[in-house]
């Protein structure tokens, strides 16, 4: 009897886990480790989602017509073409990436570093993750010549890689690939007959309209999937619902049929009172435009504070020009870490500053990195208050550093640094 695939406990909830263990334990903490939004619920989707709390048949396998066509605006609106008949809705982004893989098959590339899932997800499905290094400064997408040396590699060596996933924006580092960048994967995936899958979940939450992520659909719209969802732009990760876009012709066809089989199988169909509320949110009235754009603000003025408190310390990391996540390095500080606190890796000076400080974040080991690598990503998206009404406060402000709360975190995120490099 063969033994079940490994799996590990995604490294973002563990981290979260143990953080709420010691504050109940009445212990303080600082959780940098999760990337779940700490904002309150727009009243109008809360509405939405009460009046069709008596929605309880199964529905589409797809998801509804009214949720599919609505997705379908969406991207058309950045400039990705979408048909309504070629979107899939899944009960959070992450299931519906684990189910593309399945139906692409075979064996999966995968930035360096990229989400703690993608590897885990391709090694659940009897795949085999093919690591590639992006970019400097340029998070989230494959160096498109590493991606061909390490295609052709495993290919030579009997392995069946047949998709790249990439993130637009970035998660961990906030950076975006470049439109050249973009540019030359799609070229490589069309060469290597490689489908691609995008993950742009990030893609509201792009400080300057300069700087907007441009999608691999659009350089290559007959191979590429992408996924979103209303987990980070509209802090609904607990709500659960992903949405899909399939490429129209042969190739988006067939895995759009394997993988409205997998869903079939594995959930069914989301829940119909999400899909109501999501298909209100993906239609973009004012009120959810300006609610995303008050979020943006407040992630950026709260990630770049951060990250200049890191860069002060003495690490290292590339301008953070999405998202609410940085990606400092620590290897400016190796020789130090090493004689004062016996650090020579993520992983150890992830556990340090857990057990000495409270602080919790993620190694780079953790997003696959070399496990040598002095590379941590830090989440500022709990700074943002414990309570419903200084979340509000926060998301409404001019000046969300003048509120005491988040003053109060980011300076203690000072302070544990300066203590780490005395």
């Amino acid at each position: 009897m063969s033994e079940p695939a490994p799996v590990t406990m995604s490294a973002t909830l563990a981290a979260d886990e143990a953080l709420a263990r010691r504050r109940d334990a009445g212990e303080q903490v600082l959780s940098l480790a999760s990337g779940e939004i700490g904002l309150p619920v727009l009243p109008e989707l809360r509405e939405r989602l009460a009046a069709a709390a008596g929605q309880n048949a199964y529905g589409p396998v797809a998801g509804s017509r009214a949720l599919r066509t609505a997705a379908a605006g969406y991207w058309q609106r950045r400039g990705v073409a979408a048909d309504p008949d070629l979107t899939v809705c899944g009960p959070g982004s992450k299931p519906l990436l684990f189910a593309l893989v399945l139906a692409v098959g075979g064996d999966v590339v995968v930035p360096v570093p990229s989400w703690v899932s993608y590897a885990a997800q391709a090694r659940l499905a009897g795949a085999r993750p093919i690591p590639v290094p992006t970019p400097p400064g340029e998070g989230g997408v494959p160096d498109p010549e590493a991606l061909r040396e390490a295609v052709a590699a495993a290919r030579a060596a009997g392995r069946d890689p047949r998709c790249v996933v990439v993130t637009l924006p970035d998660n961990p580092t906030g950076t975006i690939a470049s439109p050249g960048t973009v540019r030359r994967l799609a070229e490589a995936a069309r060469d290597l007959d490689l489908v691609i899958v995008s993950d742009e979940i990030y893609c509201d939450l792009v400080f300057s309209p300069e700087d907007r992520a441009v999608s691999p659909a659009v350089a290559a719209p007959e191979r590429t999937v992408v996924t979103t969802g209303l987990t980070k732009n509209l802090a609904l990760g607990g709500w659960r619902t992903g949405v899909a876009r399939l490429p129209d012709g042969p190739l988006g066809r067939g895995v759009h049929g394997r993988l409205v089989a997998v869903a079939s199988q594995v959930w069914s169909s989301t829940a119909a009172p999400v899909q109501a509320a999501a298909a209100y949110a993906f239609e973009e009235p004012p009120e959810v435009v300006a609610h995303v754009a008050a979020a943006r603000r407040l992630h950026e003025t709260v990630v770049r504070e951060v990250a200049g408190r890191f860069a002060a310390a003495g690490a290292e990391l590339a301008p953070v020009r999405a998202t609410c996540y940085l990606y400092p390095d620590f290897e400016p500080l190796r020789k130090h870490l090493a004689e004062t606190h016996g650090v020579g890796s993520g992983a150890e000076l992830a556990a340090l500053l857990a057990k000495r400080y409270g602080v919790g974040l993620l190694p780079g080991s953790a997003f696959g990195e070399a496990a040598r690598s002095l590379r941590v990503r830090a989440a500022t998206s709990r700074l943002y208050g414990e309570t419903d009404a200084e979340r509000t406060a926060a998301l409404a402000a001019a000046d969300p550093l003048g509120l005491p709360w988040i003053r109060a975190s980011v300076d203690r995120v000072t302070e544990v640094l300066d203590d780490l490099v005395r």
